[in-house]
């Protein structure tokens, strides 16, 4: 078993890995997954030094919280960190949301940002899990509920870290300017930014990661192979869960061919980038099977030569405003 270094989220006390387990696609995401492949997936996160572990009740439904207890409960509890997500209310019905989840248990959602159903998500998620404890929860998608959520959810959230109940507060989204105004008002220890800093997308510099730096607020680096566009850039391939423009795919194959002139798999790129940020701790990653994680971990822990990053800074593939891995990051992660 492998040894992951880690680091510290804001101020909370919370060390997550600097590689961590997002477990959506053990929730059946756009395909259906065995219950042992998900064992095994969850399974080999852990030999690989993974202490970081992150679901949501959106995922399959709530069958990503159950399957992830399931495997996570022979554990000792002290040993990791635990996050899911608040603002979608399980519901009990046959109807089934068209969100990209397959083959659920019989239930849908509804949005709920307010006090009362942020303790009601809790409780659900720690049935479901069955695990008492969870470290950190995240607001989840307020895009089109950013007041409700700031009335409601942020507060109910503040209150049970006071309390004691949770360790860390933050919030998931797939765009960085709401998230920048939760670090301003809402007094969050983090967020998880999706996709917005990635070598495709590095849109998050324009105020949140700067502003994350000023304010001591660290940021869980999500989706950084952009849906997979940067795992595999060929026509065909999906950036942000829809089929990629001709120009991106373009680019995404242009660092690639960077990537392969340093002997550098682009994956491995991908995943390294964003920690080269004093903002992020993290980087998590989705997997479905036990190779996926494997190679994950082979890849992330992969070294990367220092010229790999000059030259994309060249090629002008990266803003030049992104910090790019030095030596010191270089023995950071490994």
């Amino acid at each position: 078993m492998s040894t992951l270094r880690r680091a510290r989220l804001g101020s909370s006390g919370v060390e997550v890995t600097r590689l961590g387990f997002g477990a959506a696609p053990i929730g059946n995401l756009f395909t259906r997954v065995a219950d042992d492949d998900a064992r095994a997936a969850i399974d080999t996160a852990w030999d690989a030094g993974v202490r970081f572990f992150d679901t949501a009740p959106l995922y399959g439904h709530g069958l990503s919280e159950q399957r992830l207890g399931a495997a996570l409960r022979q554990h000792d509890r002290d040993a990791y960190v635990l996050a899911t997500k608040v603002g979608r209310l399980l519901t009990p019905t046959v109807k089934k949301d068209d969100d990209g989840f397959v083959d659920t248990p019989p239930v849908g959602w509804t949005y709920d940002f307010s006090h009362d159903a942020t303790q009601r998500s809790l409780d659900a998620s720690r049935a479901r899990l069955g695990i008492d404890r969870v470290d950190l929860l995240h607001v989840h998608d307020p895009d089109e509920h950013a007041d409700a959520a700031l009335r409601g959810a942020f507060p109910a959230l503040r209150k049970l870290r006071e309390q004691g109940v949770i360790r860390a507060i933050g919030a998931g989204m797939n765009q960085s300017a709401l998230l920048a105004r939760f670090v301003r008002e809402a007094d969050v220890d983090c967020v998880l930014l999706a996709g917005r800093y990635t070598l495709l997308d590095q849109s998050g510099l324009d105020e949140l990661l700067p502003l994350c730096v000023q304010r001591g607020t660290s940021v869980i680096a999500g989706g950084v192979f952009n849906s997979g566009l940067l795992a595999d850039p060929s026509p065909g391939a999906t950036y942000d869960y829809a089929p990629a423009s001709a120009e991106l795919v373009a680019r995404a194959r242009r660092l690639a061919g960077v990537c392969a002139r340093h002997g550098v798999d682009l994956k491995s790129a991908a995943l390294r980038f964003p920690l080269a940020h004093p903002a992020v701790a993290c980087v998590l990653t989705g997997a479905r099977s036990a190779a996926e994680v494997a190679e994950n971990a082979r890849l992330f822990a992969r070294p990367i030569p220092l010229a790999l990053w000059d030259d994309l800074r060249r090629q002008r593939l990266l803003d030049e405003r992104a910090p790019t891995p030095s030596s010191e990051l270089e023995e950071a992660v490994r």
